[in-house]
């Protein structure tokens, strides 16, 4: 890509971070930080707090709960809007040359696909001018411009894909995101106390994190970052630390794991023909079922005992109904929970299941049901113990 800038950082703010007349003063600051290092910062925002607050994406959406999807996403997409012009206001204030920017004005287009839009391209030579001539460019994230001219907006925690998606247009640009925590953690803190920072990660891991309910950031925006190979950080507002994102890192021996995530919610499904001679071909009559129906599977597994998956528990009584058609049996488990742990050392590593096994036998969890790819494992496990599941393989893999 032409016209590289290795000096531009793009600076994503969470609305979070930017809940009071404190934090904006503080994320100005780490603005005017890059501006006297040399740096050229293009800050993508979101709407600023959470519900209750006045400008906060879910306080408008409660305003026209009637309103179609163009309509809603026009007004969704006014909280970015807002947060842009009063950012790049208290940025003029403190003697930077700053300009608030639409999505549109920004170059994110997209489907016309309300509610939750997919980028087609980004077009970012307003903001390459703006930089050029040393003016910050504010851009409200979470929004983008339709073929039509409609605005768009792109789902939860769109702010996230629009700070990767500008990183990844200018090339060679860095990005960090601004949190009210301190980076990705081994674990949810809230549900792992000894839980902490990890310093470096993968753009691998964190998608596998992300996929298994790691609440980092919009799961499109790992991806993204992932096929674009554009380096990212998630840091702290208050004190700057936090965690780097690449597309390697350094293993450090006997650390094979890097952190764990747990989902809960789910059933955990077992079917098995009616009839023990039954020929072939019930299988794929369970799975076409299913997808006919739109129900999501996961932890899929098919051997000689039957098939196995599980379903969100929304999905169960769905699930039932569409193989109740068909000739086979069906046992389901459920208040489930999907615990999985992540880990780039998992590579090439032999043991590691037999250490979940035995960290988990050790807590008297049972399993359920298991699954794993390169870098993850995922076991399933009744809900009531997925703490002291998490507690135990948090402790067994050292992440503390």
């Amino acid at each position: 890509m032409e016209g590289t800038t290795t000096d531009v950082v793009v600076m994503k703010f969470g609305g979070s971070s930017l809940a009071t007349e404190d934090l904006r003063v503080l994320a100005v600051r780490r603005v005017i930080e890059h501006i006297e290092s040399g740096k050229r910062p293009a800050v993508v925002v979101s709407a600023m707090g959470r519900l209750p607050a006045p400008y906060a994406t879910d306080t408008l959406l409660a305003l026209a709960p009637g309103a179609g999807v163009a309509n809603l996403d026009l007004l969704l997409s006014c909280g970015e809007s807002m947060s842009a012009a009063v950012f790049a206001g208290l940025l003029e204030a403190r003697g930077v040359k700053a300009q608030a920017l639409t999505g549109a004005q920004a170059g994110i287009f997209t489907e016309k696909r309300h509610g939750d839009a997919r980028i087609l391209r980004v077009e970012p030579q307003l903001v390459r001018e703006l930089l050029e001539a040393g003016v910050t460019p504010v851009i409200a994230g979470f929004q983008g411009m339709a073929p039509d001219g409609s605005v768009t907006t792109l789902g939860r925690g769109g702010s996230d894909l629009t700070a990767v998606a500008i990183a990844a247009a200018l090339g060679n640009a860095s990005c960090e995101i601004f949190t009210d925590v301190e980076g990705v953690m081994t674990a949810d803190p809230r549900r792992v106390g000894a839980a902490n920072t990890v310093r470096a990660l993968t753009f691998e891991e964190v998608n596998e994190l992300a996929a298994n309910g790691a609440q980092i950031m919009q799961e499109r925006a790992t991806d993204l970052a992932r096929e674009a190979r554009t380096p990212y950080s998630i840091r702290s507002l208050r004190s700057g630390s936090g965690t780097d994102i690449a597309a390697d890192r350094l293993v450090e021996p006997g650390k094979p794991i890097t952190g764990l995530a747990t989902i809960t919610g789910f059933a955990f499904m077992h079917v098995v023909p009616e009839a023990a001679a039954m020929p072939g071909g019930w299988e794929r009559d369970t799975f076409v079922a299913l997808a006919q129906a739109s129900i999501n599977l996961d932890c899929i597994n098919v051997n000689r005992a039957g098939v196995f998956f599980i379903v969100r528990e929304s999905d169960l009584e769905r699930t039932r109904r569409v193989l109740d058609a068909l000739p086979v049996a069906v046992r389901a488990t459920r208040d489930c929970a999907k615990v999985s742990i992540v880990g780039a050392g998992m590579r090439g590593t032999p043991g590691i299941m037999a250490s979940v096994v035995q960290a988990l036998v050790g807590a008297s969890v049972p399993i359920l049901h298991s699954t794993d790819s390169n870098i993850t494992i995922s076991v399933i496990v009744p809900g009531s113990l997925a703490p002291a599941a998490e507690a135990a393989l948090h402790k067994n893999f050292e992440l503390a």
